[in-house]
């Protein structure tokens, strides 16, 4: 099967019937009434309104939400172009494809119900991959990663090489000193290199793309130059495995950015930081804090300033929270979490902000968001500050609404373009459901959010 990479966008009225009229009755020695002459009937034509073309519905999105559904199509193999976030007739070609497999109607317009299930079915097959978005150390290249699929590792100054542990799929990013070097010119090397078989070829002025197959296996190669330095990503896979990495190549080729600038840095998640702040929520005064789980991921130590260590004792990948305990701590003050019913979408974040942000300060501040449903998610815009993941959001009516988390961006698209929202709501069931399971019971009652959560931070290697 073929992988190529498209670089460009490729959907009575009724006859009305005579009425007789009447003369009016004669009397005698009267005048005759003069005849009243009726209006003929107007035939009528019902005015249908006009449906919107499929096309026309994906333009009025925003490029962020046309984005997030390119690569959940291109996840579950239904899209193989540009993951771009630009409408096409392509676009509406997977998005009616996807709606056939599920016998619904091919209308091209995923309805709320589709938009739910395409996402979750591309978030299965993210997470039975292990995709996530990292840097190169060296050069900070942007590279969209199946950790789960690669786990050996391998890197130097050269670059990095992620492999299986049977060799079964193997991904090399590479980076080279090479004066005078144009992307025509390595690209001819590449297709020498290991008896390569190309079967598809791209040369451009700024970018190279080569597919085939080497040996029994598969290769998508996709190159670059800039200032005598050669970056090549290489994709290499047993065809055994091609029903699982065709998707994944796909993701890979539009989330790679080998010369990622300032705006494209900031644009894309950056790596864990060795030292990283967040916000907790004391959920019981005998120390229960209920964090972000993916700030709380990998740490060595989690501080709590103030109050010593706390000890992360259990976590949920679902619900992407986390239960820490600090041991021997007193006078801590749980947010009333309590309650059920509906929040209304205008919520107050409190938390902690990084202390870069501040000042150095240790300040509980605040920050106004509206929660607003997308796909299976609640976004929180605007996005608030680094720091404020796991921060408190508390509804309009003075109800706990949930947690806010700040998520790396795990969507596949080329380095540039806007990216879905980032800042989401952990719903308050969710939260309630977690520390139920954990054995912890939430409090009930009048709280200020400012005295129950907590600067955390989390210290790598």
């Amino acid at each position: 099967m073929k992988l190529p990479l498209v670089i460009a966008a490729i959907l009575a009225a009724l006859p009305s019937s005579a009425v007789a009229q009447a003369p009016a009755k004669q009397q005698p020695q009267a005048k005759q009434a003069p005849t009243q002459i009726k209006p003929k009937p107007v035939t009528t034509v019902p005015i249908r309104p006009a449906v919107q073309a499929p096309l026309d519905t994906a333009k009025a999105m925003e490029q962020a939400e046309r984005l997030a559904i390119q690569s959940d199509l291109a996840w579950v193999s239904l899209y193989n172009g540009v993951i771009n976030g630009e409408a096409s007739d392509r676009m509406v070609a997977a998005i009616k494809a996807f709606q056939k497999d599920h016998g619904a109607k091919e209308t091209g317009v995923l309805n709320a119900q589709e938009r739910s299930a395409l996402s979750a079915a591309a978030k299965k097959l993210q997470d039975n991959v292990g995709w996530k978005i990292v840097s190169d150390a060296t050069s900070g290249a942007r590279i969209g990663l199946p950790s789960k699929l690669v786990p050996l590792i391998v890197s130097d100054v050269s670059g990095t090489k992620w492999s299986s542990a049977t060799g079964t799929i193997q991904i090399e990013y590479a980076r080279r000193k090479e004066p005078g070097a144009t992307t025509a010119t390595v690209a001819a090397s590449e297709k020498k290199l290991n008896a390569r078989k190309a079967d598809y070829s791209v040369v451009k002025p700024d970018f190279f793309v080569l597919s085939g197959s080497q040996g029994l296996k598969k290769f998508y190669i996709r190159g670059q130059t800039r200032n005598d330095e050669v970056r090549v990503l290489t994709i290499l896979y047993d065809q055994a495995t091609e029903g699982t990495m065709i998707p994944v190549t796909v993701a890979m080729s539009s989330a790679y950015n080998p010369f990622p600038g300032n705006g494209v840095a900031q644009a894309s998640p950056p790596p864990r930081k060795k030292v990283e702040y967040s916000t907790g929520i004391i959920a019981s005064a005998d120390g229960a804090i209920v964090a972000d789980r993916q700030a709380t991921d990998g740490c060595i130590t989690i501080a709590v300033p103030g109050y010593g260590n706390a000890t992360r004792i259990a976590d949920d990948e679902a619900r992407e929270l986390a239960l820490l305990r600090i041991y021997g701590a007193t006078g801590l003050k749980p947010l009333a979490m309590a309650g059920n019913g509906a929040t209304n979408p205008n919520v107050s974040l409190t938390g902690i902000s990084d202390p870069q942000n501040q000042g150095g300060r240790n300040a509980v501040t605040s920050a106004a968001a509206v929660a607003a449903p997308m796909g299976t998610d609640v976004t929180l815009s605007p996005e608030p500050a680094v720091g404020f993941s796991g921060a408190a959001a508390i509804d309009s009516g003075g109800r706990f609404a949930g947690i806010a988390r700040l998520k790396p961006a795990a969507v596949a698209g080329p380095a540039g373009t806007p990216l879905p929202a980032q800042a989401l709501l952990v719903s308050a069931d969710s939260v309630r459901d977690f520390l139920k399971a954990k054995g912890v019971t939430v409090a009930s009652g009048p709280s200020d959010a400012k005295t129950s959560v907590l600067r955390l931070v989390c210290v790598r290697k």
